[in-house]
């Protein structure tokens, strides 16, 4: 029954979304992909994909720049498609995929205004996905304190600003703190939105929010270390969700090494692997028994996070009748993006000894 009712209004874009993910791009593709010596070689195996000619019209030299905008932006058009054709609730679950990107837009733009830079050239180097109808009003604003209130009245995001800040934290000490205290708010908000669906939908959200949440809590906890952002200030920026919340977060509030780190998230299995210097892992240049130094650990977490996230959102395809299902193509294409753009930049640079340090969906 609840199937049914689901395709009343939902099939069809599930059938479009499961047809996009049917086009990523598989090991073969990334074997030939990593044997191109040039671009303009990477550039004709990518157009025998889904991708097509999608780089048909772009001049030569072509850049690794332009590959990953366009790829993007094939994204962004699949996106835009769905959610104009969504109706309640998936319309409102599609718009909280964008306020991630929105967040992102606007600390950008907050930055620009501290640094009397041209928000109107940050305004080309916003995510298309968080672009929003009022976004040039944000542009009109001459200091921070105008573009607070602009934030306030102008964006979606108003109940995670007001909420959470005042025009006098925007500052540049306190630029990451803002973006890390709204983020919180926001992923919690989606958490209860998503429990609020109910069904499968929950099921898969909340397993994949919550990984996104410690994820964020052990990184926010890592790079806190020997700056001056205090122990209350660093929990008050840890989302209250999560398989970590609430006494792995505690623990990781009073940290201040790395050991402390893994001791906090060793009673989650998944998460215990992730400190296990036995496994290589790509890009950190091989952790040492000490884990390689603090540089060293979150490279080696930022890999081994990106390949949980990638597990998460595969397994989401395999219920039917959920919103997850639109929320994990696009953490899915994104990774495929990522590794479109590290395999074109060890061609142009020259560096096949690493060209295989990506992580590849299916």
């Amino acid at each position: 029954m609840e199937g049914l009712f689901f395709n009343v209004d939902n099939g069809f874009l599930e059938g479009i979304v499961r047809g996009y993910k049917a086009g990523i791009l598989t090991q073969s593709h990334y074997s030939s992909l990593t044997q191109c010596e040039t671009l303009e070689d990477f550039k004709t195996q990518l157009s025998a994909t889904d991708y097509g000619n999608f780089l048909a019209n772009e001049p030569s030299p072509i850049s690794t720049t332009t590959i990953a905008d366009k790829a993007t932006q094939i994204l962004v058009d699949q996106f835009n498609f769905i959610r104009s054709n969504a109706v309640e609730p998936l319309s409102k679950f599609l718009d909280y995929i964008t306020y991630g990107y929105m967040i992102d837009n606007i600390v950008l733009l907050i930055t620009g205004t501290l640094h009397e830079r041209d928000t109107h050239e940050l305004m080309e180097r916003c995510h298309p996905l968080g672009v929003f109808d009022t976004m040039p009003a944000l542009c009109v604003a001459t200091n921070v304190e105008e573009l607070y209130h602009s934030v306030l009245v102008e964006t979606p995001l108003a109940p995670y600003f007001r909420d959470c800040l005042s025009a006098a934290d925007l500052d540049d000490l306190n630029i990451e703190i803002v973006r890390n205290t709204v983020y919180k708010a926001y992923l919690e908000d989606f958490y209860d939105y998503c429990a609020s669906l109910g069904g499968p939908t929950a099921d898969v959200m909340q397993s994949t929010l919550a990984f996104e949440a410690d994820r964020r809590t052990i990184n926010i906890t890592i790079n806190s270390f020997d700056t001056d952002l205090s122990k209350e200030q660093r929990a008050k920026l840890f989302p209250a969700i999560g398989r970590l919340f609430p006494d792995g977060n505690n623990q990781l509030a009073k940290a201040d090494e790395i050991e402390q780190v893994r001791v906090a998230c060793e009673n989650v299995t998944e998460y215990r692997a992730f400190f296990d210097t036995s496994i290589s892992a790509q890009g950190n240049g091989g952790a040492s028994n000490d884990y390689g130094g603090e540089s060293g650990v979150a490279a080696m977490l930022e890999d081994r996070f990106f390949r949980q996230e990638v597990y998460l959102n595969k397994l989401a395809f395999l219920q039917q009748f959920q919103h997850g299902v639109f929320y994990s193509y696009m953490k899915l294409k994104e990774q495929e993006i990522r590794n479109l753009t590290w395999i074109a930049e060890c061609i142009a640079q020259d560096a096949r000894d690493r060209i295989q340090d990506f992580i590849p969906i299916f």
